[in-house]
């Protein structure tokens, strides 16, 4: 399952290390990068969740049920920013200069 969201980034890797960006581009970037990494940490710690549950390690069915929804909603957020991220590049890609 993590390799749904990684493979969600739209960002080429050269774009992280561009010596050339902005300070406000790196900003965003880096916003960008972290809140794709705890997207990936809520969808780890669901999995650990649910298997913690299903090998009887003393997880309760709430707490497996509560992990899973927030990795589901940290998946949802994270698909709808990146849906206005690629609207908003086709927008300017459609633009005449």
């Amino acid at each position: 399952m993590n390799n749904v969201i990684s493979a969600l980034r739209i960002l080429p890797v050269e774009a992280a290390s561009a010596s050339n960006a902005l300070p406000e581009e790196g900003k965003f970037l880096e916003a960008l990068q972290n809140s794709i990494s705890q997207a990936e940490g809520a969808q780890g710690h669901a999995a650990s969740q649910v298997s913690a549950m299903l090998d009887g390690q003393g997880t309760d069915v709430h707490s497996a049920m509560i992990a899973v929804e927030k990795a589901d909603l940290s998946f949802q957020l994270m698909m709808q920013v990146r849906n206005k991220i690629v609207q908003a590049y086709q927008q300017i890609s459609s633009m005449q200069f």
